[in-house]
């Protein structure tokens, strides 16, 4: 699920860059599509990150967050208990926050 959002927040992107396409005025329809695309983009990017320091909190916020897996669901699968899994998650949501608030223009 990631990779399909993410595949088509960057094709998105591609098309606003040109392709012979003519030039529309942009609604706020578009706008907010086109930050929810740059959103996912520094998401992904911060998950990239992320999965070079700690995979296992990486795979928690894929199955949480793309996945929309409970926390006893992400539990089972990573055989871990449940605190575990909130303790990870918490974690995991703080250090993506700093890192895509670090990233901001």
């Amino acid at each position: 699920m990631r990779s399909l959002l993410v595949d088509r927040a960057r094709s998105r992107q591609a098309q606003k860059r040109g392709g012979g396409l003519h030039q529309v005025e942009l609604k706020d329809e578009t706008a907010q599509a086109a930050t929810q695309d740059e959103k996912l983009l520094a998401l992904d990017e911060a998950l990239e990150r992320l999965a070079s320091l700690d995979p296992r909190k990486t795979r928690i916020v894929e199955m949480r967050y793309f996945g929309g897996m409970s926390v006893e669901e992400t539990a089972q699968v990573l055989n871990v208990s449940p605190i575990t899994v909130k303790r990870e998650w918490s974690k995991a949501r703080a250090w993506l926050y700093r890192e895509m608030k670090a990233t901001e223009p």
